[in-house]
């Protein structure tokens, strides 16, 4: 393995105006127990920097390797759990002192390595990226970044793990840095290098020193060779070409000159002491002893007396503490059983009504939070109120489930599965009888046939999203680029009018001859109405004026109606730019994280993806005079199996969902 850390203009030492610190970390075991944990690497960067905080990385990245090695007796996974933990608390603490300058200009990425298992966490906007075989992933893409709370402080939250080839890299940019690169197309040069040599990255970087020579941030690169480990460092700094430096040859091998001691004999020295005390026996000692031997043996029948009595009190006192929280603990769990009862049977008379069933559903929704509460409460108390208690709770479970619609996928067989060197897709679509998947950071298009045979197409963009048509798929790429394909032939590249400076579209999605694009980051909808020729009208920004928080749109899918998925989990309907309604999304089990909402114009149904809980949602979309109401649940497929869902598209028809998990595609027909 090899360790490239790259600064691009860093602080001078007394440089103490500058309010942007940055820097990197790079910690390898020490010994035989730090290596079951392997190694640990951060890249950190504090904006709006005050002078007292010069030091705060360094001490925050001390924090993190020492809670991290201190756990060294479990896995790579559990250590840095817990060392996120201890940092939370120590952030906290920090906090709580009136230190808050760090809150929001705080970047850091951790990364855990051991051997091919990698674990890593980070909070703000730096960019950690995967790069095999000439392909570009974007790993953190899953990461759910957790709202701050105050106290308790909680800055680092969820982590992802997953497991590495041989000569993969891992490349960690901090923002300025990222986009530079892929201004610049180095990131493309870079995952050119393969299998990774050093000179050439070094080349690469020095050849694009004019584009990289203002900038300030840290390119920081992990390659997983066959290579002795090594690390080396390199600074940037404008009007000077990358200077890379090695550890091992700035620091030699130190050897220390034998030192002979003189021979002695301990034995013999401890042999001459105890004859010279023997020789001066002391009466007075020896009563001494016998008398204090004799006292301590009453007062240990006195103390031993004492415990025995003080045990017996105890355990009768806890007895019967335990025994008054324990008639507590059933009074409140008959009274949940009551509410469950009462729960069954509105879903016994009420099969078909849904004000029924809506009932039911509180009513079970209040059982699931209080038993859950208990559960924590009362585990440590006797295996016949713990036993109820989880069958209880497993009850009121398969109730909501049943409520919910929630179907669980016990043994499901993919339709596809992708080798690794062949092709690495993040996305999917699909149009009458093909699928197509493709990644943004590739350049390719992989076409799968009715018949479920695989094959690249070329093309010389990078796909950032894609919208079925009638009877082709419409392609986009960034910054204003469309592409037209049909079955395997690409129509001309064509692009669209420039809405503002510095747009930066997400996706997009198509209704008749309107196309409209999500620039999450300005909180805009940029709609472009189709003239005919392959010529599309100037763009307009769609949304109304009045609409606030755009900023927090994630997904679009426009059927007349624009459906938007926000960050926090709201699915919202507008219509000619303004807001019309929220859909309560009441589901069982408790949304977390949803990625992506979908429907077409043609379809009854909202699709909405939630990796995070391995399953995929649909809704019912219809008006609120209508039956079923708009956002009812209709269906929820669940499997074990969907431990990495990128992305799903959906037949013509609606009934047939095509889930992409990793390298392999699910087919579900309902």
């Amino acid at each position: 393995m090899q360790v490239f850390e790259f600064h691009f203009n860093p602080q001078k030492r007394d440089d103490r105006q500058s309010d942007l610190i940055f820097d990197s970390f790079c910690y390898e075991p020490s010994n035989l127990y730090e290596k079951r944990v392997g190694s640990l690497y951060l890249v950190g960067l504090l904006k709006n920097a005050l002078p007292q905080n010069t030091k705060f990385l360094d001490i925050l990245a001390k924090t993190v390797k020492e809670k991290y090695y201190q756990l060294s007796a479990g896995s790579s996974e559990k250590s840095l759990k817990f060392s996120l933990k201890k940092t939370n608390e120590f952030l906290e603490k920090i906090a709580r002192g009136g230190d808050v300058s760090w809150l929001g200009n705080l970047n850091l990425a951790i990364i855990s390595l051991k051997d091919l298992e990698l674990n890593f966490t980070k909070i703000g906007d730096l960019k950690i990226l995967l790069l095999r075989n000439n392909q570009i992933i974007d790993i953190d893409k899953n990461l759910k970044l957790e709202d701050i709370e105050p106290y308790p402080l909680k800055i680092f939250g969820n982590i992802i793990s997953g497991k590495l080839a041989e000569d993969d890299i891992i490349l960690v940019l901090t923002k300025e840095v990222f986009d530079s690169f892929l201004e610049a197309q180095l990131l493309k040069d870079l995952a050119a290098i393969y299998p990774f040599e050093p000179k050439k990255l070094k080349q690469i970087l020095d050849s694009k020193k004019d584009n990289l020579s203002d900038i300030k941030g840290i390119c920081f690169l992990l390659a997983l060779t066959k290579t002795v480990s090594t690390k080396q460092k390199g600074t940037f700094e404008k009007s000077r070409a990358l200077k890379l430096f090695s550890f091992k040859k700035i620091v030699p091998q130190l050897k220390l000159p034998k030192i002979k001691l003189p021979k002695f004999s301990l034995k013999k020295l401890l042999r001459l002491w105890w004859t010279q005390i023997e020789s001066k026996k002391l009466r007075f000692f020896s009563s001494f002893a016998f008398a204090t031997r004799k006292l301590a043996k009453k007062r240990s029948l006195i103390l031993i007396s004492l415990l025995a009595i003080f045990l017996i009190l105890g355990s009768f006192i806890f007895n019967k503490l335990e025994e008054k929280q324990s008639k507590i603990y059933q009074a409140q769990l008959n009274q949940i059983q009551i509410k469950v009862s009462q729960a069954e049977n509105y879903l016994t008379v009420g099969k078909n009504n849904q004000k029924m069933l809506n009932r039911a559903n509180v009513l079970l929704k209040e059982s699931w939070n209080e038993i859950s509460s208990l559960s924590n409460t009362a585990s440590s108390f006797s295996s016949t109120l713990s036993t109820r208690i989880f069958n209880l709770k497993n009850t009121v479970s398969q109730d909501l489930s049943q409520i919910n619609n929630l179907k669980v996928i016990n043994d499901i067989q993919p339709i596809f599965e992708f080798k690794t060197k062949e092709f690495i897709p993040l996305r999917i679509t699909a149009e009458t009888k093909n699928l197509y998947l493709f990644s943004p950071y590739s350049e390719n298009v992989f076409k799968i046939d009715e018949k479920n045979t695989g094959k690249i197409l070329t093309i010389s963009k990078n796909i950032q999203a894609a919208n079925s048509l009638s009877d082709s798929v419409l392609l986009f790429s960034k910054p204003n680029f469309i592409i037209s394909l049909k079955d395997e032939s690409f129509g001309p590249t064509i692009a669209l009018g420039t809405p503002y400076p510095n747009f930066n579209f997400n996706t997009f999605s198509s209704y008749q001859s309107g196309l409209y694009f999500l620039d999450s980051q300005k909180g805009a909808i940029v709609k472009y109405n189709y003239l005919g020729n392959s010529s599309w009208e100037a763009p307009y920004l769609w949304l109304s004026k009045e609409v606030k928080n755009a900023t927090d749109f994630r997904s679009i899918a426009v059927d007349g109606s624009v459906w938007i998925l926000t960050k926090n989990n709201a699915v919202q309907r507008y219509y000619a730019g303004r807001l019309q309604e929220d859909l309560n999304l009441d589901i069982f089990p408790e949304i977390k994280d949803i990625t992506k909402i979908f429907t077409t114009s043609q379809l009854p149904y909202l699709y909405l993806l939630e990796p995070l809980q391995k399953r995929i949602i649909v809704l019912a979309k219809s008006g609120p005079t209508s039956s079923p109401q708009a956002g009812q649940i209709l269906y929820q497929f669940f499997s074990s199996q969907f431990d990495n869902l990128l992305d799903f598209t959906v037949s013509t028809n609606g009934r047939t969902i095509y889930l992409l998990n990793g390298f392999k595609i699910y087919q579900i027909s309902f």
